[in-house]
């Protein structure tokens, strides 16, 4: 395919976000559509009568050899290998572009990354306004075990990079939406020997490849748009080199913070659809952020897909495609519980990239984020239906 990538272009009005064709798959095969790549990641070769996707396989222990033992590349036992889970690192591999070892919850993949990379004596720099519970989590457990824990701004400043050991970014930041170089940062920190980690939950692996970019890690909440269907949870970290994937598989089996197979099963089966439902909430966002910039009782908006948002100059060379986020803020916490009851089609709730449309007031839980801050995710219902359902709800607030 050489033109933009099919189902890929999302906009509303006139106004469009391009996005790049989608990369080379590895081993050289021929360029294909984002549509093609989801939908055929991780399967195995047709055989009749089997099915598309294999089920997912249970098991705690396994049947071992009775004389030999436990042998290499034979499942022994369910906390260190499970042939479902196999499958899904398969395909997230493929869409990341490196060896992919999938977690119980980002969180767990986030912990894993920091714990096994840092010492006592490194230096980390986390985001000041990414995900929060990161930002805890460095706090709590890595400065009480003599790492350094250094807080910047998604969109920068930064302190001096050369003797950090890890450098963490969340691009786009959660929940403000800011963006960061990757290809910048990575060059400064692979100056002075350090290793550059992405959280790349609110982009996927088709909205940005961090390792094409220079990270040596990308990690993710599965439980977001990846899989999109808001009934499971699921973390992944990714890597082209092949040290950081065994420590991070070791890390696994030493903790025990490993997936279920049936949720692996399910994140899997819901990957065909991610260009699909990716389409829809961009387009979506991109109407409703709109209707936001141009309502009186919003005081501020956010999406990296309008042209004049900071973020926007970047986000349109380094991303593929915007999720379908987007903040907003309200004069304060009344105006955001009356947006909230208004609404009919956008659910109160947390996490994001669900099939429905949802919307958060983050400081409820403790982030630090102004009162009347909502990140709203946008879901897959007709684009027209949506924006009439927050315009009603906006023209409530007050009323």
């Amino acid at each position: 395919m050489t033109g933009p990538q099919r189902g890929g272009e999302a906009g509303h009005r006139g106004r469009w976000f391009r996005l790049r064709a989608a990369p080379e798959r590895s081993g050289g095969d021929a360029m294909t559509g984002d549509g093609t790549r989801v939908v055929h990641a991780g399967v195995p070769e047709a055989v009749p009568g089997r099915p598309f996707l294999p089920g997912p396989a249970f098991g705690a222990p396994y049947h071992l050899e009775p004389v030999l033992g436990p042998q290499p590349g034979v499942d022994g036992y369910g906390r260190t290998d499970n042939p479902t889970w196999r499958a899904l690192e398969g395909a997230i591999g493929e869409l990341e572009g490196g060896e992919c070892v999938t977690f119980a919850s980002g969180m767990a993949a986030i912990s894993a990354v920091l714990l096994s990379v840092l010492r006592p004596g490194d230096t980390v720099v986390v985001p000041a306004d990414g995900y929060y519970k990161t930002r805890a989590f460095a706090a709590s457990y890595l400065g009480e075990r003599g790492v350094t824990v250094v807080e910047a701004p998604t969109a920068g400043p930064y302190p001096a990079l050369g003797t950090v050991r890890l450098l963490l970014v969340e691009t786009p930041a959660n929940p403000g939406l800011d963006v960061c170089d990757i290809a910048e940062l990575a060059a400064r920190v692979h100056a002075g020997g350090g290793l550059v980690a992405v959280d790349n939950t609110a982009a996927t692996p088709l909205g940005q490849r961090p390792l094409d970019l220079g990270a040596d890690i990308s990690v993710a909440s599965g439980t977001k748009a990846l899989t999109g269907h808001s009934d499971i949870l699921l973390g992944y970290a990714c890597t082209r080199d092949p040290q950081l994937a065994a420590a991070l598989t070791g890390w696994r089996g030493a903790t025990g913070a490993v997936p279920g197979p049936f949720e692996a099963w399910l994140a899997h089966r819901s990957i065909g659809t991610l260009d699909l439902r990716l389409a829809r909430q961009t387009a979506n966002a991109a109407a409703v952020a709109e209707v936001l910039a141009a309502h009186p009782a919003v005081v501020s908006v956010r999406w990296p897909g309008r042209p004049e948002d900071p973020a926007h100059e970047v986000a349109s060379r380094q991303m593929r495609r915007v999720p379908g986020v987007v903040t907003f803020t309200l004069a304060g916490k009344a105006a955001a519980d009356q947006f909230l009851q208004a609404a009919t089609l956008v659910f109160a709730a947390t996490s994001f990239g669900g099939l429905h449309t949802s919307a958060d007031r983050r400081a409820q839980w403790g982030d630090d984020t102004p009162e009347g801050l909502i990140r709203l995710s946008c879901g897959v219902e007709d684009t027209d239906d949506l924006v009439a359902d927050v315009r009603k709800a906006l023209d409530a607030i007050g009323a």
